[in-house]
């Protein structure tokens, strides 16, 4: 890895997760897929975050997944899994497995599903740091109902808990707040269809989902958004924010995979509770991404 980028710096790309038939796990087809997106650029991949459907794995199936996705790695390719949990003794359980198994970070939500206060937040993550792995905070507050205010996560980079956040809440006024009360926590575009505004306000990273279908044109538009390069990033981003957008959507899993299966690369079905999508929806998803393709966009 370069003396300069972080872990968490650049293209982290959370990954999707292919499935057999009976719904076990595909790991060769992961390993498959998290090579190819090593050789295409990106610099590194989250696994088991929601992308990769946590919630319907099981500890073994999580730590299995993350095992996979380390052995494709090549050097200085970095793998930050999520350790999403309900509590934080088991975040911090997924966290230790991930600094066992060689990880360089983590990424973490608040505790999932359960209206915490500020104590609780803290606990959490105090819980999780304890492994002993950098942690990227993830702030999803309608998946998780605690929305970590530019506020709280200053008072979480100032005990040490976070070194940056994964910013989902689509709210991009929020990142110069959170620059100026903690200057030292890296900002992570959290939303593909944010990717422009949250780099120019000063973003480290991108935990991203769409580089999984068009990867070379998600990256010139990350490097050209952090450039401040808005004759390149503009118009990049008017061009692929009908696909981007389906990354804040119910069913974005759903929507990569198809895009994965459209563009040569393994997407496949979901498990439930995700269902297919309903024919109407599929079609429009379906019609975006040809045209991308018919223009040449990869």
């Amino acid at each position: 890895m370069s003396e300069h980028r972080k872990p968490w710096h650049g293209v982290v790309v959370a990954t999707s997760l292919p499935f057999n038939a009976d719904l076990t796990v595909d790991h060769g087809a992961y390993a498959e897929s998290v090579a190819r997106l090593a050789a295409e650029g990106v610099h590194g991949v989250a696994p088991n975050g929601s992308l990769g459907e946590y919630q319907t794995l099981t500890y073994e199936e999580r730590d299995r997944v993350v095992e996979t996705a380390l052995a494709a790695a090549p050097d200085g390719f970095t793998v930050m899994p999520g350790v999403g949990a309900y509590g934080g003794v088991e975040a911090r359980r997924h966290a230790r497995f991930a600094k066992e198994a060689g990880c360089q970070a983590v990424m973490c939500l608040p505790p999932n599903s359960y209206r915490a206060d500020d104590r609780a937040v803290l606990e959490h993550f105090e819980l999780v740091a304890s492994a002993g792995l950098p942690v990227v905070a993830y702030n999803n507050p309608v998946d998780t109902k605690v929305d970590l205010r530019p506020e709280l996560l200053a008072a979480l980079h100032a005990e040490g808990f976070v070194v940056g956040v994964k910013e989902f809440s689509g709210d991009v006024r929020r990142c110069y707040e959170i620059s100026e009360l903690a200057p030292g926590l890296d900002l992570v575009i959290g939303t593909d269809d944010t990717v422009l505004e949250v780099g120019t306000a000063g973003a480290k990273g991108w935990v991203a989902g769409f580089p999984q279908v068009f990867p070379r044109a998600c990256l010139a538009l990350y490097e050209a958004s952090l450039a401040g390069d808005l004759g390149t990033a503009l118009p990049l981003y008017r061009r692929l924010h009908p696909i981007l957008r389906w990354d804040s959507r119910t069913e974005f899993v759903q929507a990569i995979k198809l895009g994965q299966d459209m563009t040569g690369r393994r997407g496949g079905v979901c498990r439930p509770p995700r269902q297919p999508l309903d024919p109407r929806t599929e079609e429009a998803l379906r019609a975006t991404v040809r045209a991308l393709v018919d223009a040449g966009v990869s």
